[in-house]
């Protein structure tokens, strides 16, 4: 297998919003008077990465790197619900605070897990796909393609498998359509970015990958 400089750093920042978009996806914010999860700010750059990875090394690459992002937030829940079960000690008066928090995690990162998984294989398929079709042209539609359907499976899943019952249906639908405009809005804003740290990316790796034979079974890792 080809050894590559940049996947290591990439899996690094990757697995880091990941966790922390665990921790903070239940907080709601206020955005044009539409409440949105406060990760709708920073986890469409997960996507910016998925698109780097899928775009430079392929979309098996990719499917390694988001294995490794779940199995990452597993542990990092399995470890939270740790934290809150412990009994804290004499004088501890943050425990219920801790609680609070770490112990809506589960929902939120079952939830989190399947859309996630979800919609980062439909955003790595449509851009590998799309990338063969093209012959490696029109870089900006398949980066808006791909995020336009990669997001929306994304919002639909999590805030229904993670958020349902627990805010108002009303507030829960609001909460989905805004989300999915902010993240694609977002993701839209930095295509410019994303074309410069791809085409960095290739020329420092020498690697342009083409999905020609590639096995897209999600649940394979070779």
């Amino acid at each position: 297998m080809k050894h590559y400089k940049l996947v290591g750093p990439i899996t690094v920042l990757y697995v880091t919003l990941q966790l922390v978009s665990d921790v903070t996806a239940g907080k709601l914010i206020p955005f044009f008077f539409f409440p949105v999860s406060v990760t709708a700010i920073y986890f469409p750059l997960t996507y910016i990465f998925a698109d780097v990875l899928t775009e430079v090394y392929g979309y098996a690459v990719g499917r390694r790197v988001l294995w490794t992002v779940l199995l990452c937030s597993a542990l990092a829940a399995a470890l939270y619900q740790l934290a809150a079960w412990l009994p804290p000690a004499a004088g501890f008066t943050g425990n219920a605070a801790y609680v609070q928090i770490l112990s809506q995690v589960p929902r939120i990162v079952v939830g989190s897990w399947v859309a996630v998984f979800a919609g980062e294989i439909l955003n790595d398929y449509i851009l590998a796909k799309m990338k063969v079709w093209t012959g490696g042209a029109h870089l900006w539609s398949r980066l808006l393609g791909s995020t336009i359907a990669g997001q929306l499976m994304n919002t639909v899943l999590f805030y229904t498998i993670g958020l349902y019952g627990v805010i108002p249906t009303k507030l829960l639908i609001e909460s989905i359509i805004s989300g999915w405009l902010i993240k694609c809005a977002v993701e839209t804003a930095l295509i410019p970015l994303t074309y410069v740290v791809i085409n960095k990316v290739k020329q420092i790796e020498n690697e342009d990958f083409f999905d020609n034979s590639t096995n897209f079974n999600p649940f394979s890792l070779h």
